[in-house]
């Protein structure tokens, strides 16, 4: 039965789990030889602007654009505060900026709240314009699409936008709309994220290794090669008329932010990143958070490539190497095979194939692919270098729901368009460390167990006796601890509890 019925389909997936190993090791090496290059020869797009002389020309002629700036935000209790009061601050003429705080808040007691704040920030000068909406239809897309439908934006020449958790330093604007004033070409100025809680429990210090990662090398090689990346949806700045010609904001997908970037690119817009222009923000800090977010962020693209495949194909105003950069690398490889070849390879076909002796495992692909590909993925995060065996297995976990999502995004189905607002703590946290929480009852255990997490633990420990009893390779210690973080997971032991 084995010969006949589990050898034959374990060969096919391991041919196949082998051939998006390679292709996955080919990109990030790709991607780290592009970057030192680019950090070697000086060769950073951002750089090669002379953005002091813009600065000083913008501020002796006092040709300062209208910007408007929005702040989208859905029952923001701990962070609304931060946000608007960051914005409000940022040094730019008065009478050439506009803040647009767009409360699609269902709470009515929090909507008076931030209206409240709003009021306190016009008094001071600042123009304030507090927007609601009676419905959420299309969710954040849909209130920004709104918010620019209004008819004073028609003055503006420049959008930033802000999610609710950002507090930007006072001189972005000056440090970012120089660059789009220089190159008319120009559609996005996107500046990098930073986390102003990445100490406060192990899973904000890993999800800190995954995001700088992607800031550093990700965003950097696009922004130097194609001049195209992914816009973050937040911390960015837009040209107005380029987001016109795109199309607008379409809610079509969770990822309308991604959605806007690939239309723009294609009517040959182009981007910037700034990696040396730093915004304050929040890391989800709970796992319940965390996994919704992580959710829409792999479901959105992998629905966003099935929509929009074709159009990238037939798009006559691009290069082909674009095309292909957008199509294989962009989506293909980073948005989808990395979920899956860590998921199905590393947790899945690599230990069945363990208790399947017959079936042939090449130990470099097994092994030294993912240990190159750990190290270029880490080394954006030398402070924690010693959290790598941490990394690796819960990124393994989260492969599970990442690869899970991503199916459901590529076929349509189930919770393709389920948006879920990542929970944001504020300095809720710091205070509670410091004031006696109330007495509050436990939560319900079923709230607290993630049984597809248990599952696929067990399943690991049972392949790691196995190979303790059977095996001569030693993958049972990779088995044990890989075991030992699925059931750290499913017992709901990561993150930091609000109970």
């Amino acid at each position: 039965m084995r010969v006949t019925l589990v050898i034959p389909p374990l060969t096919v997936a391991i041919c196949i789990c082998v051939v998006m190993s390679v292709m996955m090791f080919i990109e990030r090496v790709y991607m780290t030889v592009v970057v030192i290059l680019v950090k070697i020869m000086g060769k950073k797009k951002y750089t090669q602007y002379k953005l002091d002389a813009l600065k000083e020309d913008l501020e002796q002629n006092r040709s300062y654009p209208m910007v408007l700036v929005q702040i989208p935000m859905y029952n923001e209790k701990e962070v609304y505060k931060l946000s608007i009061g960051s914005v409000c601050s940022l040094k730019w003429p008065a009478d050439c900026l506009v803040v647009q705080v767009l409360d699609d808040s269902t709470n009515e007691v929090l909507r008076a709240l931030v209206e409240l704040e709003c009021k306190k920030w016009i008094e001071r000068g600042v123009n304030v314009k507090y927007e609601t909406r009676n419905n959420r239809n299309g969710y954040k897309a849909g209130a920004l699409r709104e918010g620019l439908n209004k008819d004073y934006v028609n003055d503006c020449e420049f959008v930033v936008i802000f999610d609710a958790d950002f507090q930007p330093d006072e001189d972005f604007l000056v440090r970012t709309v120089p660059f789009l004033l220089d190159n008319q070409e120009l559609a996005l100025v996107q500046a990098r994220w930073k986390f102003v809680n990445a100490d406060e429990c192990l899973m904000t210090r890993l999800q800190e290794m995954s995001l700088a990662y992607h800031f550093v090398v990700e965003q950097e090689v696009g922004s130097s090669t194609c001049q195209f990346f992914g816009f973050n949806g937040t911390a960015g700045v837009w040209r107005l008329k380029a987001i016109e010609d795109a199309g607008g904001w379409k809610d079509r997908t969770t990822v309308e932010d991604m959605d806007l970037a690939v239309r723009a690119s294609l009517k040959g817009w182009k981007f910037v990143f700034v990696g040396d222009l730093e915004v304050k923000n929040e890391l989800p800090s709970t796992f319940k958070a965390y996994r919704f977010q992580q959710h829409r962020w792999s479901c959105g693209p992998a629905n966003l490539f099935r929509k929009m495949t074709k159009e990238i194909i037939f798009c006559e105003r691009v290069s082909a190497w674009k095309k292909f950069h957008v199509i294989y690398a962009f989506f293909f490889v980073r948005k989808i095979i990395a979920h899956w070849v860590t998921f199905f390879f590393y947790c899945v076909v690599i230990p069945i194939s363990i208790m399947v002796p017959e079936v042939h495992l090449p130990k470099p692909i097994a092994i030294y692919i993912p240990a190159t590909i750990t190290l270029l993925n880490s080394s954006c995060t030398l402070r924690s270098l010693h959290l790598l065996v941490f990394w690796i297995l819960f990124e393994n976990v989260m492969s599970f729901h990442r690869s899970k999502a991503t199916i459901i995004g590529l076929l349509g189905a189930n919770r393709v368009n389920e948006w879920v607002v990542t929970e944001k703590l504020g300095n809720a946290t710091k205070q509670k460390s410091n004031i006696q929480p109330p007495r509050k009852k436990r939560s319900r255990l079923g709230e607290r167990l993630h049984f597809s997490e248990l599952i696929m633990g067990l399943f690991l420990l049972y392949v790691a006796c196995y190979d303790i009893i059977f095996g001569k390779d030693h993958m049972f210690v990779y088995l044990l601890m890989q075991s030992g973080a699925f059931f750290t997971v499913g017992v709901g032991y990561v993150g930091i509890s609000t109970n």
